[in-house]
């Protein structure tokens, strides 16, 4: 009877994904590190992602680097060990290190990596390991939108403040209108009362004032 286990590189409550299938024991013993986070900047079109191993007991030939990525709800096979997409995707792998080399960056790229290294020929369940996993952020996005919200809001303020000024110098303005017509009004009204004073002023008044005046 033959047991076979699994190497599991990463589980989820969805997913599992195993490497190779282990049946007895051996001496080798792989450790993986990753970095935990890498910003890619605003301008950068090409970002290389690193990962550290180490092998123990191990046999002498070149073990297989895979990669793995995920998002928030979906994950990807990139390079296993043949990357999917040549063209973006590329894999350089030294004795003690391991990177992948991702082009054509956009913000569409910003998940979490896995590095897998894999000793095939070796059937110790230690032999197939994953590191914790690697944090990609390209910027650009979130910085535009801040900047964009920032020169939105002072334009808008900016408007609001005109649109006040505005406001405020038609009210003075209506009222500066107002109170001519107001005052017009008046002095109509006291011409008006001296005139009908002047009109109704018995004549003899006006004898006596012309006798006194003479």
């Amino acid at each position: 009877i033959f047991f076979f286990d699994c190497a599991l590189v990463f589980t989820s409550p969805h997913i599992k994904i195993c490497l190779f299938p282990t049946g007895d024991t051996s001496t080798c013993q792989v450790n993986v590190t990753q970095p935990r986070y890498k910003l890619a900047g605003e301008s950068a079109h090409t970002v290389t992602l690193t990962c550290t191993f180490s092998a123990l007991g191990c046999s002498s030939s070149e073990p297989q680097a895979l990669w793995f990525r995920f998002f928030t709800n979906r994950h990807e096979d990139l390079c296993t060990p043949e990357c999917r997409d040549v063209q973006k995707f590329k894999v350089h792998i030294s004795p003690k290190n391991v990177s992948l080399q991702i082009s054509s960056l956009t913000t569409n790229d910003s998940a979490i990596y896995f590095c897998g290294i894999a000793f095939s020929d070796s059937s110790s369940p230690r032999s197939k390991q994953t590191g914790g996993g690697t944090m990609l952020v390209k910027a650009g996005t979130e910085k535009h939108s801040t900047e964009s919200l920032t020169s939105m809001i002072i334009i808008l303020s900016l408007l609001l403040l005109y649109s006040i000024v505005i406001f405020t110098i038609l009210i003075l303005h209506k009222k500066i209108s107002s109170g001519r017509k107001i005052f017009q009004a008046i002095a109509q009204e006291l011409q008006k009362q001296r005139y009908a004073e002047h009109c109704q002023r018995p004549d003899h008044l006006e004898d006596d004032t012309v006798y006194q005046n003479r």
